[in-house]
């Protein structure tokens, strides 16, 4: 199932990409696969959420503030990026349905709103709030990252895609499942955090806004001079 449109089959509503995560912190992963969705699903923009109180993570190291901040600085100049604050000002924990009524409330009807998962999120679907709501509320598009298979998902998800798996997104508000592709960018948070605290400097792993705020504020531990 592929999810790669032509451009001459765009479509009439406009879509929106919703990108949530911790961003802690955002890293040159998160925006290759926001640029690959944005072409594979003729995204009108993606917007990158972070969550604020993380429910099913542990403690994530930047608070929500300093998070918020370097999603703002990474997407500062990318056209069709935005950062969304929403679920940093909201208390309690996020929840994604909770996101996506809040956006169907503020948009309305008519626009499609395209939940941005990987592979890793799709096989955990199962275990978030409400997940069965989210197809009502919008549309899900998957890509596979980094080694987490798109083969053997659970019963649950496979139910799912029998039911609202496309291979392309329909022309509606919600009710797709569909899945694009992207080039592979090994990199993910955990690693990059464990190299700040050893005094490395990533520079190719993170937009350079971000490591110069992480630098500035000695975030993740040691950082390692100019």
């Amino acid at each position: 199932m592929s999810a790669q449109r032509m451009a001459q089959d765009l479509p009439a509503r406009r879509r929106i990409g919703i990108l949530g995560g911790t961003f802690d912190p955002i890293h040159v992963g998160h925006l290759a696969l926001a640029r690959s969705a944005r072409a594979a699903l003729a995204l009108d923009e993606v917007r990158f959420i972070p969550t604020g109180a993380s429910w099913q993570k542990g403690s994530v190291v930047a608070d929500a503030g300093q998070r918020l901040e370097m999603v703002r600085l990474a997407v500062a100049d990318v056209a069709g990026f935005r950062a969304d604050d929403r679920e940093t000002r909201r208390s309690g924990p996020s929840y994604t349905v909770d996101t996506l009524t809040e956006l169907r409330a503020e948009l309305g009807p008519d626009p499609a709103l395209v939940l941005l998962l990987g592979s890793d999120q799709l096989r955990n679907l199962p275990t978030w709030h409400r997940w069965r709501e989210l197809v009502s509320l919008g549309h899900i598009a998957c890509t596979q990252r980094e080694r987490v298979s798109l083969q053997d998902l659970p019963p649950e998800i496979e139910e799912l895609l029998r039911e609202h798996g496309r291979q392309a997104l329909a022309d509606a508000a919600s009710g797709s499942v569909v899945l694009f592709s992207m080039p592979p960018v090994p990199v993910s948070g955990t690693a990059l955090r464990a190299q700040l605290a050893r005094g490395e400097r990533p520079a190719g792993l993170l937009p350079p806004a971000v490591l110069e705020y992480i630098e500035s504020r000695k975030l993740y531990g040691r950082t390692s001079a100019r």
